[in-house]
């Protein structure tokens, strides 16, 4: 499923993210799978996934970024 990280736009409908894959062959893998609910909003902050939910509460998910592809496939920078 396609979801946007711009910290703005509604998530359609419940879901069970563990990694979250970028259009560009990056990946964000968390460190404990998240079950992020319909209008929830998510977005990236100080190298962290940042949960909003539609009552005002704000959850921080830790992961890290790794490449999908391609030669040198590895560690974002």
């Amino acid at each position: 499923m396609r979801l946007t990280a711009d910290g703005a736009t509604p998530i359609p409908r419940s879901v069970w993210v563990e990694v979250l894959e970028t259009d560009d062959g990056y990946a964000f893998e968390l460190v404990r799978p998240l079950f992020v609910t319909a209008g929830d909003r998510i977005g990236f902050e100080g190298g962290a996934l940042v949960v909003a939910r539609p009552c005002g509460a704000r959850l921080t998910a830790e992961g890290s970024w790794s490449t999908r592809c391609g030669p040198g496939a590895g560690s974002r920078r």
